[in-house]
């Protein structure tokens, strides 16, 4: 097939036909020296294609940190990441945050707050605990973004 008639051919197929092409966005995350699910979490992100760009900080750091962003007791976990201008804290799944990349709410970002033991990094062998997503909304507000059993 010729050049321009292979442009012509895949001009027209609908995007959705596409191969879906790994995420390559940086998230800049920042956690406790002493957290090793943190880094099993992390793991999990790069094998979802991200880039992951990780600074262990004292705890107190930390915690500063997630009071300027606006997290709360009741939003936080063990860390907290940064992409494209969102907070994503906790272990989130890679597909939720594709998905908050490619929605682009007006938010502040998405938490799985606490550690629940399905979530990714945080796994306990066959051990099933269902577990929300949430959205964090600029006024600090929540709703499930996605649940997951």
């Amino acid at each position: 097939m010729h050049r321009r008639a292979f442009l012509l051919a895949a001009a027209s197929l609908p995007l959705a036909s596409l191969p879906v092409i790994a995420d390559t966005s940086t998230i800049k995350v920042v956690k406790s020296p002493t957290c090793g699910c943190c880094g099993a979490w992390e793991d999990h992100l790069r094998a979802e294609g991200f880039i992951v760009e990780s600074h262990a900080i004292p705890d107190e750091q930390l915690w500063d940190i997630k009071a300027r962003l606006g997290l709360t007791e009741e939003t936080s976990s063990c860390h907290t990441g940064r992409i494209d201008g969102y907070l994503v804290e906790g272990h989130v799944p890679a597909s939720d945050i594709r998905r908050l990349l490619a929605e682009r709410p007006s938010a502040r970002g998405i938490t799985v707050p606490g550690m629940s033991m399905s979530s990714p990094g945080m796994e306990m062998g066959g051990e099933v605990e269902p577990y929300d997503t949430l959205l964090i909304h600029p006024d600090g507000r929540t709703e499930v973004f996605e649940s997951h059993s």
